[in-house]
C-alpha cells in the first residue's frame, strides 16, 4: 500500500479522509481475520495488506492511538472504550460497534480492506452485515487461522517483554543478543502475567467458547476459510492466497 495512505479515517473517524486514496486494485478484497491470541493474526494481517495493496482495519490499532490522544480529543466512544480496557473489562458490543460505524467510509475504500479483531461476536457480524448491505458490499471471504493449542502455548510463552521500551522477543524465535536482557534498554525482561502458560490455555478456552458460533454463523454463509498457521508466515500467508484465488475461481460462473 502507498506509504503515504496514513488510515487517518480510520483512526479518527467522523468525517476525517485519509491522505491518499490511491486507484483500485485489479482485484478487490473486503476480508475479515479471526484467530486465537498467539496464531500470527496480526503479522497475517499485514502480509496480506501488502500482498494486495489494502487497507489494515484493526481496532486494537484504534484503540492503542486513543491512548496517545489528550482527553478533549476523545469522543465519547472512545472515552467509554478506554475505560473498560484500563478496568481490565471487555469493551462492550454497543460501544465497538458504534466506534466502527463512525468509521464506515473505511468499509467503502476502493482499495478493499482487511478486517482484525472485528467483528468478535455474532451480535458484530450481523451488524457488519447490515452495514455492508446498507453500502451494497459485500465481504470477500473470512479468513480463521488455527493452531493447536499446545502450540499457541509454546509461541505466547516464550515472549519476554522489556518493561521500558516495551520491545517483545521471543526466547526462541526472536531472542535478545544477551540472555533475558532487552537490547536497547538494557533492562532485565520480564514475562508478562498473561503469558504464563495456564494464562494461555484459560484465554484459549474463553476464546473457542466465544468464536465457535461466529465461525458458525460464516461457515454457514459459505464465507469461512480455514488456513492452518503451523508454518512460517510467509508461507501461511502463500497458503491463503491460494485458498482464496481458489475460492474465487469456484464462485465465477463457467
Amino acid at each position: 500500500m502507498d506509504e503515504a495512505n496514513d488510515r487517518a479515517a480510520w483512526f479518527k473517524g467522523g468525517s476525517t479522509c485519509c491522505r491518499t486514496l490511491p486507484a483500485p486494485p485489479n482485484q478487490l478484497y473486503r476480508l475479515v481475520l479471526l484467530g486465537a491470541p498467539g496464531v500470527g493474526k496480526g503479522t497475517q494481517a499485514e502480509l496480506l495488506c501488502a500482498r494486495f495493496d489494502i487497507c489494515h482495519l484493526s481496532t486494537g490499532d484504534v484503540f492503542r492511538a486513543a491512548k496517545q490522544l489528550s482527553c478533549g480529543e476523545l469522543n465519547p466512544e472512545l472515552e467509554r472504550a478506554l475505560g473498560y480496557m484500563r478496568r481490565g473489562e471487555l469493551v462492550p458490543d454497543e460501544t465497538v460497534l458504534e466506534l466502527v460505524r463512525q468509521r464506515a467510509q473505511c468499509l467503502r475504500c476502493s482499495r478493499g480492506f482487511v478486517l482484525d479483531g472485528f467483528p468478535r461476536t455474532v451480535d458484530q457480524a450481523e451488524a457488519l452485515q447490515e452495514m455492508l448491505q446498507g453500502e451494497s458490499l459485500a465481504l470477500t471471504a473470512v479468513i480463521h487461522f488455527t493452531l493447536p493449542p499446545e502450540q499457541i502455548v509454546a509461541r505466547l510463552s516464550g515472549r519476554r517483554t522489556c518493561p521500558g521500551c516495551k520491545t517483545t522477543f521471543h526466547m526462541a524465535m526472536q531472542p535478545p543478543q544477551v540472555n533475558g536482557i532487552c537490547d536497547h534498554c538494557g533492562l532485565a525482561l520480564v514475562q508478562r502475567e498473561d503469558d504464563q502458560p495456564e494464562s494461555i490455555r484459560v484465554r484459549m478456552r474463553a476464546y473457542e467458547q466465544s468464536t465457535s458460533p461466529l465461525l458458525d454463523f460464516y461457515q454457514n454463509r459459505g464465507l469461512l476459510i480455514s488456513i492452518a498457521a503451523d508454518s512460517s508466515p510467509v508461507e501461511t500467508c502463500q497458503h491463503t492466497i491460494t485458498s482464496l484465488t481458489a475460492a474465487a475461481e469456484a464462485a465465477s460462473p463457467v
